[in-house]
C-alpha cells in the first residue's frame, strides 16, 4: 500500500510540474525603456505621415511696364569741383514746355551762347559719338549736333550721353551746367565731366 501511494503521489508531482505555467522572463528596466522610446517614434512618424502637406503657389509673374527714357535732364549734375558754382534759376514769367516740343535739334536760342569742346579721356581711347540736351534758362530745350570735337550752345543745363565703340564699347552719360564763355565736355569711362575751356592745361 505504501508503494502504491508513493507511486500515486510521484505521478500526481509529475502531472502538477508539467501542466503548471512556465514563468515569464523578465525584462530589464532598459529594455522596457528602449521599447516605449521605439514606440513614442513609432507614432510620432506615423503622425507625421497621415498630415497633409502644403504645397506652395508658384509665384506668379506680374507684367510691368518700365517707362522709356525721356531727355529730360537728370536732377543731380557732375560739374568739375575746381570750378565756382554757378547759379541755374528759371525764369518765372516762362510757362512750362508742352511734352514733345523739346524732341528736336536746336538751332537758335535767346540765351547768350557758348563755346563747348569734347575732350576724349576713355580708356582704352575709343572713338565717340555724343548727344547733348540742353534746357535753357528762358525753357528753350532740344538737342545740340556735335560734329568732331566741338559745338556751340546755349547757356544751360546739360545733358550727356556718349556712344563710345572700339576696343571696348560701352555708353555714359553724365549732367552739368555750362554758362558764359567756353567749356570742355570731358568723355570718361565712368561719367562725363565740365570743365572749364582751358581745361586740360588751367
Amino acid at each position: 500500500m505504501n508503494r502504491k501511494l508513493i507511486l500515486s503521489g510521484l505521478s500526481l508531482s509529475l502531472l502538477l510540474a508539467a501542466c503548471g505555467a512556465e514563468q515569464p522572463p523578465t525584462l530589464s528596466s532598459a529594455d522596457v525603456g528602449a521599447t516605449a522610446q521605439s514606440a513614442a517614434f513609432t507614432m510620432v512618424a506615423e503622425t507625421q505621415q497621415s498630415l497633409p502637406t502644403v504645397t506652395p503657389v508658384p509665384p506668379t509673374d506680374t507684367p510691368t511696364s518700365t517707362p522709356l527714357p525721356t531727355g529730360t535732364p537728370t536732377a543731380t549734375p557732375t560739374v568739375d569741383p575746381s570750378l565756382p558754382t554757378a547759379t541755374f534759376t528759371l525764369d518765372p514769367n516762362v510757362t512750362a514746355t508742352s511734352p514733345g516740343t523739346c524732341d528736336k535739334v536746336l538751332t537758335e536760342w535767346k540765351v547768350p551762347t557758348i563755346k563747348i569742346l569734347v575732350e576724349n579721356e576713355t580708356q582704352p581711347k575709343g572713338t565717340i559719338i555724343l548727344g547733348l540736351y540742353v534746357e535753357t534758362a528762358l525753357g528753350e530745350c532740344g538737342y545740340i549736333p556735335v560734329y568732331g570735337n566741338s559745338a556751340s550752345g546755349p547757356e544751360g543745363y546739360y545733358s550727356a550721353y556718349a556712344w563710345v565703340t572700339g576696343k571696348k564699347n560701352f555708353t555714359v552719360s553724365g549732367g552739368f551746367l555750362l554758362n558764359g564763355g567756353s567749356w570742355s565736355v570731358v568723355v570718361r569711362n565712368e561719367t562725363i565731366v565740365a570743365k572749364g575751356g582751358c581745361y586740360p592745361n588751367c
